[in-house]
């Protein structure tokens, strides 16, 4: 009946509009802010001085036709793109929700710096000055993947400002160094992203996120993040995607869960193995890490008050396996959450 009720009301509230992203060529190239490739809403600009430089953070700023007066703010995970939302923009759009999506820095269409210090609360802060230059001061923050680490951080820095948390199998509920995955300089790292390919792309995500099953809809993901490589700024996106390998490896959350204080929501695919290193860990440390229904279970017990949504036959990406039934789960959660503050 709920599922049956929510489908009524999404087909009855007009969506804004939105130009479906296209199909990526396969051997397309784009440029080192992902010049060429189409996002589905328009997108702007938020213009920022950081670390002795001017940054520009690209993101997209969608309205709803019947506002409900919320916020929601969908950060995107480290090899996806804010154009990876694509389909939950529309919904929480429908719902009446305004949706912010940006590319963080380092990443997709935003700047790619040669040189700068990466880390999860300058992230946070680049995000928080967007919101507030956008005169929004409480928002719920979606995160999915490295997403939601940062959602994570930022929920730990700016309480206030964080009306609801929910975390689409985010990373970082382990420590990957503890556990026992070697470390690699940023050089190691620079090296690896160099040697990226729409192949390498997509025997990772097979066989990390989606369980050993592919479907032809996410090849325009593989492509989109295969043209950066392809590109005149191919060395500039994989230097900046070595120092966030860097920054995720050496930055785990796991520590401070129980230090959230914001209503939470995990939302966790069973399916899903993913661990940053993985490749290169000893076989007896790669069959224990990024199991997630144990990793969803503790950190649902360590953060004070979460709810845990568990997606039995899903992997890494719920909401691009089966769209339906994650934003079945996500507007439930989000309709279970208290009142915004004024």
């Amino acid at each position: 009946m709920a599922r049956r009720l929510i489908a009524a009301l999404l087909a009855a509230a007009p969506a804004p509009a939105a130009a479906a992203v296209p199909e990526a060529a396969p051997g397309a190239a784009y440029g080192p802010e992902l010049e060429g490739f189409s996002y589905p809403y328009p997108v702007a600009s938020y213009r920022f001085p950081s670390q002795r430089q001017t940054l520009r953070m690209a993101y997209m700023d969608v309205r709803p036709d019947r506002p409900n007066g919320r916020v929601a703010v969908l950060l995107h995970g480290k090899n996806f793109c804010a154009a990876t939302w694509e389909a939950t923009i529309g919904v929480l759009s429908r719902y009446g929700y305004r949706v912010i999506v940006p590319d963080q820095i380092g990443f997709c269409k935003s700047s790619k710096p040669a040189a700068y210090q990466f880390s999860f609360q300058q992230l946070a802060r680049n995000t928080h000055d967007l919101l507030d230059s956008l005169g929004i001061r409480q928002a719920t923050l979606i995160g999915h993947s490295t997403g939601g680490m940062l959602a994570i951080r930022y929920a730990l820095m700016y309480p206030a400002a964080t009306h609801q948390l929910v975390l689409v199998d985010p990373i970082g509920l382990e420590d990957w160094k503890a556990r026992g995955v070697p470390s690699r300089s940023v050089d190691q790292w620079y090296a690896h992203e160099l040697r990226t390919s729409a192949d390498s792309i997509r025997q990772y995500e097979i066989q990390t996120y989606y369980a050993g099953q592919w479907r032809d809809g996410y090849e325009k993901w593989v492509q989109m993040l295969a043209g950066l490589y392809r590109g005149p700024g191919r060395a500039a996106v994989a230097w900046d995607s070595a120092l966030l390998y860097d920054m995720i490896y050496t930055q785990p959350v796991v520590y401070e869960l129980g230090a959230l204080r914001v209503p939470t929501v995990l939302m966790i695919g069973d399916k899903d193995r993913t661990a940053i290193g993985k490749d290169a860990a000893p076989p007896d440390v790669r069959a224990q890490i990024g199991n997630y229904p144990a990793l969803g279970h503790a950190a649902a017990q360590a953060i004070p008050h979460a709810t845990l949504v568990e997606f039995p036959d899903l992997g890494h990406s719920p909401q691009l396996q089966d769209p339906s039934s994650f934003h079945d789960a996500l507007l439930k959660a989000l309709d279970n959450a208290p009142s915004p503050a004024p």
